[in-house]
């Protein structure tokens, strides 16, 4: 099978401060990944050292490439985007298309142009001129230009509304991602996200506690709704979480057979958030899940 990331003692510390713990990863291609985690949990010290921006200790591998020492050929594999807020306010978008058709050699301009063409967007338009709407556009067009085998999104969507997060993930999985292209994104929303993941990747205090497919997950843990008259035999069986609302109690068990967990009542797919909790351990609450 072949792997879009291979991480082994992967770590990154900021002089005694430890960003990310030895580790190992291993991520198949064609897979949609979540890298879920508290703020200052790690996501973007792995993302950073996945794209070869920071130095690290161990073994990293990103599409067969040392992000270190063969970065140039990495990155003619791979697009990425950060916050949309990161564009400089003072470019026109047609000098944006220029940096970008000058740094990346499968950006294909004409391509972004016809997209651009059916959108509001004014070539001559500078960034501060347009909505966040508008500059989702741009990122769009140029990021869907690429012919590259991977996406890497850290927080894409940071401070968009409702309407422009989901128009901008509807149009990355219709127009980008396929069996031979692989996606790994970090984001706040990870409630509007999680139905369409393939894998998941969660990190707590520098650490990763969790490197699984989603299929692998939803036959592991399951959750279950209890009436607090029931709670006492919820508790017998060792739920590894535990939330309670609205006079009933949410339940995560692992592995336990779905016939035990039925007799309590409706087994469902467990919240990644609440999965996450459940395997970092109440104290990782503190920091928002993202």
């Amino acid at each position: 099978m072949t792997m879009i990331v291979e991480a082994r003692g992967l770590s990154k510390s900021y002089g005694k401060v430890p960003a990310l713990r030895p580790c190992s990863l291993s991520i198949p291609a064609g897979r949609i990944v979540g890298v879920i985690g508290p703020n200052g949990a790690g996501k973007s010290t792995l993302i950073n050292a996945m794209l070869g921006l920071i130095n690290y200790d161990g073994d990293l591998k990103v599409l067969g490439h040392e992000p270190l020492t063969d970065r140039a050929a990495l990155m003619r594999e791979v697009s990425f985007i950060a916050d949309v807020a990161t564009l400089p306010r003072w470019i026109r978008v047609r000098d944006l298309l220029d940096i970008v058709a000058g740094i990346h050699p499968r950006f294909d301009r004409a391509a972004a142009e016809a997209r651009l063409a059916r959108t509001s967007v004014r070539p001559a338009a500078r960034v501060r001129e347009l909505s966040k709407g508008m500059i989702v556009q741009v990122h769009l067009a140029i990021v869907l230009a690429i012919d590259a085998r991977l996406l890497v999104l850290d927080e894409p969507t940071l401070g968009l509304d409702l309407i422009n997060r989901r128009a901008f993930y509807d149009a990355i999985l219709s127009d980008f991602f396929d069996e031979s292209r692989s996606i790994v994104v970090t984001t706040h929303q990870v409630e509007e996200i999680e139905h369409v993941l393939t894998h998941v990747v969660m990190i707590n205090r520098g650490e990763i506690v969790l490197d699984a497919s989603i299929d692998a997950l939803v036959e592991r843990f399951t959750a279950v709704d209890v009436v607090d008259a029931r709670a006492a035999e919820a508790q017998a069986l060792n739920p590894v979480y535990a939330r309670k609302s609205f006079g009933r109690t949410t339940y995560v068990f692992d592995s336990l057979p779905a016939g035990q967990v039925a007799l309590l009542g409706e087994p469902r797919r467990v919240p990644l958030a609440d999965l996450f909790v459940a395997i970092a351990g109440p104290q990782a609450a503190s920091g928002e899940v993202a």
